[in-house]
């Protein structure tokens, strides 16, 4: 039998079982869907979690409270409180001989209490900054005006307020003028920056930012700060502003208390990571691809059982035992191919799915399908056929056409 009537024929017979066929490729169309899914949702996650970070810009430097390995998590992130650095820590970097080519150098603290405007009230975490804080960070003002070098070293009751927490506080009212409670002081309000969104990390829509020397001694009554964040001219001389922040404030502490985190490394430790777990999570899906390609060859092995007699007259009048081999092979192989196109087309759709449904809730999430990935998938969905294929083949071209004849 040629090559194009065994296909025809193969066809012809899986149109006439249709719910046999159906069930013979589900195993493998939700191998491939959940692997396609996974690579998508994986990818998306990762691009997630990097367009975070690249909004922050790989042109700044985090100083971080404590010695920690460089390729570990800083020691905040384990609870700790440590009061090694301060303000004029943060003010020493902005010296040329000490660290060049620095933009902007800002250091930070915050606290938790209630944000109280007339019967409105708001438990909200308040940073307590420099005034080069819009600068650092990239925010710009919706209304009113950022404090100035004046204000913070004065200790100034001014605040100024995210977009989403004045919106909550004064609803339509215009909040600058006004005055809230907060700690049982009084703060004018001066300024709302303009909305901006989470990147993940933090939401400046929600942030409440007074000066850094009101909030440490009128409000928290320390010293120290939790962290410094420093900002160069250039993503080039981030290497050398790093190395030489190093160098500054061992000299100001005679030791090494503090972490220096460049933005651009934790970019590339991160997508290093979630390279790694979206490896591991495809790897996880696939043990379904081969459970799908026992089931398939299971379904094949019944099929011989019940062509029997069907082989054996296709014998008796001439066929070889390659056109046999040939007719279950080709089969295997179509429904292992119509299952990874099946797979792909509901893989790609619950993908894209999924990706608008993230992006409707203002993340910054790519919808992302490689190429690559489809003719994987409809390749290991091929081979599955063809390897799996294999034993009900020669199960069935080995059969006896005398014997096979009498089977009942």
């Amino acid at each position: 039998m040629f090559f194009k009537e065994t296909v025809f024929y193969v066809l012809r017979h899986l149109r006439h079982d249709k719910r046999r066929t159906i069930l013979t490729t589900l195993g493998l169309v939700i191998g491939i869907t959940s692997v396609i899914l996974v690579m998508s949702v994986g990818a998306g996650a990762q691009s997630l979690i990097t367009n975070m970070l690249q909004k922050r810009g790989t042109d700044m430097l985090a100083i971080l409270a404590g010695a920690s390995d460089p390729e570990g998590p800083p020691a905040q992130a384990m609870g700790i409180v440590i009061t090694t650095l301060t303000a004029d820590d943060a003010r020493a970097l902005l010296e040329p001989h000490n660290v060049r080519n620095v933009l902007s150098v800002s250091a930070y603290i915050s606290g938790n209490d209630t944000l109280q405007w007339k019967n409105n009230e708001r438990n909200v975490t308040y940073t307590g900054t420099m005034a080069s804080y819009p600068l650092i960070e990239k925010t710009e003002m919706n209304t009113g005006r950022f404090f100035d070098d004046t204000e913070e070293s004065s200790k100034a009751n001014v605040m100024v307020l995210g977009s989403q927490i004045a919106e909550e506080l004064f609803g339509n009212q215009e909040p600058v003028g006004e005055f809230v409670t907060l700690q049982k002081k009084k703060f004018k309000i001066i300024g709302v920056l303009k909305p901006k969104g989470s990147d993940g990390f933090e939401n400046p829509d929600t942030a409440v930012l007074i000066p850094l020397k009101t909030a440490q001694q009128d409000l928290l009554g320390v010293r120290h700060v939790s962290f410094i964040r420093l900002r160069v001219t250039d993503t080039s001389y981030v290497d050398e502003a790093s190395e030489a922040v190093r160098q500054t404030l061992i000299e100001r502490h005679n030791d090494e208390d503090f972490s220096v985190r460049n933005v651009a490394d934790a970019l590339d430790i991160l997508t290093a990571i979630t390279n790694g777990m979206r490896f591991f999570l495809v790897a996880v899906a696939a043990v379904s691809l081969f459970v799908g390609g026992v089931g398939i060859m299971n379904i094949m092995l019944i099929a011989v059982k019940e062509k029997t007699r069907e082989i054996g007259l296709r014998k008796a009048v001439g066929a070889r035992r390659q056109d046999i081999l040939a007719q279950f092979l080709i089969e295997t192989i179509i429904i292992s191919l119509a299952a990874g196109i099946a797979g792909i087309l509901i893989g790609v759709t619950l993908s894209f799915a999924i990706a608008r449904v993230v992006q409707s809730l203002d993340y910054d999430y790519s919808f992302i399908i490689s190429p690559l990935s489809l003719l994987v998938s409809v390749a290991v969905a091929g081979g599955i056929g063809l390897i799996f294929g294999v034993a009900p083949a020669v199960k069935a071209a080995r059969l006896n056409p005398v014997d096979a004849l009498r089977y009942e």
